[in-house]
């Protein structure tokens, strides 16, 4: 979160950390006048746009000199970490105003009064368009990635600050998640390639259709099949195919055989995000964003076909619209972090007994995606604090586990268990599966919920992203120095 630094702390924090006392003086008095500016009551922001964007741009240019004063984070000496960490929050508190006023003027030039459909991570490449030195653009984003967690002094931040007040706002923040439920392009473009062959590779990830039902392999077996940016969009594609399709009814998420020396010859469903991405600063935080509202939620809430047209002026309360499919996931070994979130969407978990579930997030130093809002639905509020928050492991035989697991089984006996599920669950037809899912969904988790629960994840998830605490967290509990990629 944004850090509230007093007012009579800021120019000595900046001062020990070697910032000329000048230099000081003009940016704390630009950004008083800033601020003052953002805060005062107005009855059409619109008409400040231009003025309030130009002043946050001019900010924006003072506060990324002034940070090219201090050495390289990781170089710094406890006063120069103080005062990067003070230039970064008083920038935020300033963006965060700009964006409380101005979020959904600009949601809604870019989406075209939402007749446009657009993607987070499209999103937010046209409104760094739209508004230079205030929003990295994909270019920056990509040297970003370049650099190891430790040197980074947060240039994602406004991208969480941004995408935060759009979900604030109830009309843009429905049409944000509308759009993620769209299905890609990519999955559109392999539909009939899919149906005729019965099987698409997408690499990291495999589909198969057996049947009227789609199964999806995890196939990152090198890292466990761990999730990172290279895997959640394949993923999500896989999800999109298997919804697509005309013939299929239900969805299988499974783990492949991975040739670890510690599990060789073993399957394992999901290892939870690649840690050491993390560390070496290759993942973005936009990956976080795409795997809640695009590939979780997907599982959870179906696909919106093309023919529902989109508008911010589209009823908020309808019933959803959503295309959807049951879907069934076989945990092998373990279900860890996104594994487990996994576990949090789907309809159906058969777990090997011996298997676990885990929810590290807390202990790494994020947020664990949606699982905030939904696990407490499968253990109670206790129970899933102390996973969250206290690292509980879930043993799937255990009586916490089998709140989570449908069924337990040997894994001699997996494979009969999976084809009798399937049986059972495809045996009545799409048209009651969806609907019913559709009704739980109104008490368990409505739209608007979830879009609330976004607006927080957002604005938090972009700082914990960014923690000196993750980075001390994956050196001691991953000893993240001594691994390669």
């Amino acid at each position: 979160m944004i850090e509230y630094i007093n007012i009579e702390d800021r120019k000595p924090r900046l001062i020990h950390g070697g910032i000329e006392g000048q230099r000081v003086d003009q940016f704390l008095e630009h950004w008083s006048a800033i601020h003052l500016s953002l805060e005062s009551k107005t009855v059409s922001p619109t008409l400040l746009f231009q003025k309030d964007t130009q002043s946050l741009q001019q900010m924006s240019s003072l506060v990324w000199e002034l940070m090219a004063v201090l050495p390289a984070k990781s170089a710094r000496n406890p006063a120069e970490k103080i005062a990067g960490e003070t230039l970064l929050h008083l920038y935020s508190a300033l963006s965060w105003s700009y964006f409380r006023r101005h979020a959904t003027h600009i949601y809604a030039s870019i989406t075209d009064h939402g007749q446009k459909s657009i993607r987070v991570d499209r999103l937010l490449w046209l409104a760094a368009e739209m508004l230079p030195g205030i929003l990295p653009t994909k270019e920056q984003i990509d040297v970003e990635c370049t650099r190891m967690l430790k040197d980074k002094d947060g240039i994602e931040i406004n991208q969480g600050l941004f995408v935060s007040q759009v979900f604030c706002d109830p009309v843009c923040g429905h049409h944000l998640n509308r759009s993620m439920l769209r299905p890609t392009l990519e999955a559109q473009d392999l539909l009939d390639e899919f149906i005729k062959k019965g099987e698409i590779d997408l690499g990291v990830v495999k589909v198969k259709a057996v049947g009227s039902t789609g199964y999806i392999y995890l196939h990152n077996e090198r890292y466990l099949n761990a999730e990172d940016d290279t895997t959640v969009q394949p993923l999500e594609q896989a999800v999109d195919l298997i919804l697509l399709h005309p013939r299929l009814t239900m969805g299988v998420l499974r783990g492949s055989v991975v040739d670890h020396p510690k599990y060789k010859g073993k399957r394992i469903f999901c290892s939870g995000i690649n840690l050491t991405r993390i560390y070496q600063g290759k993942q973005s935080f936009v990956s976080f964003l795409f795997r809640s509202l695009a590939l979780h939620n997907k599982l959870y809430r179906g696909i919106l076909p093309s023919q529902e047209k989109d508008s911010l002026d589209y009823p908020l309360n309808e019933p959803e619209r959503t295309h959807e499919k049951p879907w069934v996931a076989v945990v092998e070994t373990f279900a860890i972090g996104g594994g487990c979130q996994l576990l949090l969407v789907v309809d159906y978990v058969i777990a090997e007994k011996g298997s676990y579930f885990s929810l590290p997030a807390r202990k790494e130093g994020i947020l664990p995606g949606s699982a905030n809002i939904r696990l407490t639905r499968f253990l109670g509020e206790r129970l899933a604090r102390q996973a969250i928050m206290f690292d509980k492991l879930l043993y799937a035989d255990s009586p916490e586990g089998k709140l989570i697991a449908n069924e337990v089984i040997q894994s001699d006996d997996i494979e009969a268990a999976i084809e009798r599920v399937v049986q059972n669950g495809t045996g009545s037809g799409m048209v009651s599966a969806g609907a019913n899912r559709r009704a739980i969904r109104i008490q368990t988790e409505p739209l608007d919920m979830f879009r609330q629960y976004m607006a927080t994840y957002a604005l938090e998830q972009a700082f914990c992203n960014m923690s000196e605490q993750l980075i001390s967290n994956l050196e001691k509990h991953w000893n993240a120095k001594e691994r390669k990629l």
